[in-house]
């Protein structure tokens, strides 16, 4: 039975939800706030980081740890998706060939190569604690012909991956001593195809990584999750194989994905939503009533009703923002544009976000 990850910077017990710190912060929160409220480890892009703040950077200040403040354990993403998204909006900006991703950001002075060896080398010299290969992503409408040939370069790319990451964890020596190791965990793709799913997790499976991903958008085109497709990837899988649903981080679908049997998550989603004035609440207390249809609800801020409201965002929420701060409150920040507003409004649905994990480990899978 799977119930949490070891990592050199600690545990992370399942389920996990991952706030996205792309470049090192997650935005309007600091990483007191985050220790305060629970948040059991964060996600960081290797990709943007090697552009900004740079790897010499990164270096000098002695690794995301350090520069970040943030004692927790760090997820790394290879920068696969973030490359591929660039390149598909933007074809002329750069290419996808066997031996990796070539990127020429725009405004950027120069080209940024990742092959898989470079993510891997990048990650380890970041400090994180799960490093994640370079994969090929695709759209989930792509073709079959584009589906076989990005499983392809995924599963060849995880396998240099993982040789260049045991070759540095001996050189290194990490892991020694009785410490733990820093975990590689390989990506699933396949697209909306199941017999490519199944093929790319069985050939990945067969390596001995430390921990899976879903890769490839979780979403079909209708804003509605790939349920079966991601039910046929967990069902591919050994059972005490750890696995992270890249992007999803809608509460409902959190809940859905733990039901199947994913263990972590990450996405920019929650911290968006807040700053932009969606706020996460329940019908009732988190994890009572089996979560009752209708259990998630958005309280959106900007609404007129909330001006004179003295009530909190959600009544037996612990974090800074229902804790000391009314509805009306929090409506004057966000209408006169203080800074605060953003940190509360954050710290709120990312409370939400770990009570929520506590709730569904407490109240178990099906």
């Amino acid at each position: 039975m799977r119930e949490r990850l070891t990592t050199p910077h600690g545990e992370v017990l399942f389920p996990a939800f991952l706030p996205d710190a792309t470049y090192g912060a997650v935005r309007a929160a600091d990483s007191e706030d985050l220790r305060r409220i629970g948040v059991p480890a964060l996600v960081m892009n290797a990709y943007h980081i090697m552009q900004k703040p740079g790897t010499t950077t990164v270096s000098a200040l002695g690794g995301l740890h350090a520069m970040s403040g943030w004692t927790g354990p760090i997820m790394t993403d290879s920068g696969g998706f973030q490359a591929y998204s660039v390149i598909r909006q933007y074809p002329e900006s750069g290419r996808i060939g066997k031996d990796g991703i070539t990127v020429f950001p725009e405004g950027a002075l120069r080209k940024f190569a990742l092959t898989p060896e470079k993510s891997v080398q990048l990650q380890l010299a970041y400090g994180s604690d799960i490093v994640v290969c370079l994969d090929e992503c695709t759209h989930a409408d792509d073709g079959r012909t584009v589906q076989e040939r990005a499983v392809r370069r995924t599963i060849d790319w995880a396998a240099r991956c993982k040789e260049e990451f045991d070759r540095l964890i001996r050189q290194k020596g990490l892991g020694t001593g009785g410490s733990a190791r820093p975990s590689l965990f390989a990506v699933v793709q396949g697209g909306g195809h199941k017999d490519l799913r199944r093929l790319c997790a069985a050939e990945l499976s067969a390596m001995g990584f430390d921990g899976m991903g879903f890769g490839g958008w979780p979403i079909d085109g209708e804003g509605k999750l790939l349920t079966e497709i991601l039910m046929t990837v967990r069902e591919s899988l050994a059972d005490d194989m750890p696995l992270h649903a890249l992007g999803i981080g809608h509460p409902s679908y959190v809940k859905e994905c733990w039901e199947m049997g994913y263990d972590m998550f990450d996405c920019s989603l929650p911290t968006r939503d807040a700053r932009r004035g969606r706020l996460y609440t329940s019908s009732g207390p988190l994890g009572e009533d089996g979560f009752a249809d209708g259990w998630f609800k958005y309280l959106y801020i900007q609404d007129e009703k909330h001006m004179k409201d003295r009530r909190p965002v959600m009544a037996g929420c612990d974090c800074p923002l229902c804790r000391d701060y009314s509805l009306g409150y929090l409506q004057h920040l966000m209408r006169y544009g203080e800074a605060l507003f953003q940190r509360l409004a954050t710290l709120h649905n990312l409370r939400f976000m770990t009570r929520l994990s506590k709730a569904l480990a407490e109240r178990g899978r099906p």
